[in-house]
């Protein structure tokens, strides 16, 4: 119960810092710059606390999406200027129906084309210069990382899959995918997710190969290469009483490093080699205060499992790290930035849309993802908001209506043709773009909700409930 409510806190604080220097960024630029401010809001809806300070609420709202910083001088169909050459000539106070006077809009200044570019591009600014300073943070502490995150090798390839009748084996190391370069795992599925089709170079022993390899579904929609997975550690959480790993001495916090005189690179190959020795003992080292400890085992049939196991279980709830990093800020925020662009030009190009959209997850998607990177690493967290920032400032500088980039795109048409946009024009485009954002917010949303609840049935019922350690090597597939 501790660690989930400390979970919860930690997203929000991480996620909310996201949100707020975002905003901060538009309202430092729009009070240097002159412009009236009506309210400063982190998340939207009604409000859980809020305050009026100096003319401005302040205040939270109660969904933790997003936030705005409300300048009605920003206000696309201008509605709110009204001062100046377009003032008009009778400021007599405004009537209702029944000839009460009513509150008249407020008189406010036009703000030059420069300014309101300025207030507009500040909040990515804004994300931009945090993303700079958690690159530096996680440069000089470091962060935890996978053996998936340093290698591109193959961990385990099943030999139904499509990728095994290709040629692909456990140990190739994956060199290019579509001509595109691959330094880890994480790079290989992020391509992968982009095409129907993955062209794969690897280095097989001493040879380069080449093959081609169908990407399919995944489990959560996405487009990737099934019955192939990543370089993973093979470590212990128990060792069931009474069964051979028990015998063997195998403890918690061993790392399985080869079994019956193979490496292991990864839990899903482990469970494939002991489904294969039943009944016949087989050497197995591990990995046990950096020193490696060497034993025997004697895979046999579990019954109530249905499958050879030899009675371990993984803890599959946690990313497990064995290794700190320290990449260079530069390299954080050019790999933050290359990702969001590669995803951004696959969406706008024909034969890589359709693979590529069904990657792409909502804010419900980064919350989850948030909250198991959370319980996995702070420092990891860190790091992902980071790459969160890049992302977020990037895509609000996209010259789309609603978006700041959609307002510096009118901001400079005033400037080329020495005039603004025709107001009923913008207002009609804006509204339009904002109901569409909308509409994708919600599809993803409930995308999002399709994708895990299916998940978690899945992940409860592999993990026996409510518990959270798998019977593993093997795992029940």
């Amino acid at each position: 119960m501790l660690i989930t409510v400390y979970t919860i806190v930690v997203v929000a604080l991480l996620f909310g810092l996201t949100i707020f220097v975002h905003e901060l960024g538009h309202f430092i630029a729009a009070k240097a710059c002159g412009l009236v401010v009506d309210v400063f809001s982190i998340g939207f809806g009604p409000a859980v606390w809020k305050r009026r300070v100096n003319g401005i609420t302040y205040k939270i709202g109660c969904l933790p999406l997003g936030g705005y910083v409300a300048l009605p001088q920003l206000d696309p169909s201008g509605t709110a200027i009204v001062q100046g050459t377009n003032a008009p000539a009778d400021l007599t106070p405004f009537k209702d129906t029944d000839g009460k006077p009513v509150e008249a809009p407020r008189l406010l200044p036009p703000i030059a084309p420069w300014k309101r570019i300025i207030v507009s591009a500040s909040g990515a600014i804004g994300n931009m210069i945090l993303a700079v300073i958690i690159a530096w943070a996680v440069y000089l502490i470091g962060k935890p990382a996978t053996p998936a995150e340093r290698s591109a090798t193959v961990g385990f390839v099943d030999k139904e899959c499509a990728a095994w009748k290709a040629g692909l084996r456990i140990g190739d190391e994956i060199l290019t995918v579509n001509r595109e370069p691959v330094k880890s795992w994480v790079d290989f599925m992020i391509v992968c997710a982009r095409s129907t089709q993955a062209v794969v170079v690897v280095r097989h022993n001493t040879q380069t190969l080449s093959m081609s390899i169908p990407t399919e579904r995944g489990f959560l929609g996405e487009q990737t290469v099934r019955g192939v997975d990543g370089r993973g550690l093979c470590m212990v959480l128990r060792a069931e009483e009474g069964m051979s790993a028990a015998r063997a001495g195998l403890k918690g916090g061993d790392i399985i490093v080869g079994f019956n005189g193979q490496e292991i690179i990864s839990r899903a190959q482990l469970i494939a080699l002991v489904g294969e020795r039943k009944g016949l003992a087989s050497p197995i080292k591990v990995k046990r205060n950096h020193e490696i400890v060497e034993s025997t085992v004697t895979p046999d049939y579990d019954a109530k499992e249905n499958q050879v196991r030899i009675g371990i279980q993984f803890n599959t709830a946690e990313v497990e790290f064995d290794e700190i990093v320290h990449p260079s800020p530069w390299s954080q925020i050019r790999s933050h930035a290359t990702a969001i662009v590669k995803v951004l030009s696959a969406l706008t190009t024909p034969g890589q849309a359709g693979p590529a959209s069904r990657s792409v997850g909502g804010p419900l998607a980064i919350l989850i993802n948030y909250y198991y990177i959370v319980r996995a690493s702070l420092m990891y967290a860190v790091w992902f908001t980071g790459f969160l920032n890049v992302n977020l400032g990037i895509l609000n500088m996209l010259p789309i209506p609603v978006l700041d980039g959609g307002h510096i795109l009118f901001s400079l048409w005033e400037v080329v043709f020495r005039r603004a946009p025709n107001a009923r024009i913008v207002t009609v485009v804006t509204n339009a773009f904002a109901i569409l954002l909308i509409g994708v917010f919600i599809i993803l949303t409930g995308r999002d909700i399709w994708r895990f609840t299916p998940a978690k049935k899945y992940w409860d019922k592999l993990n026996g409930g409510a518990q959270t350690n798998v019977t593993a090597a093997g795992v029940t597939k």
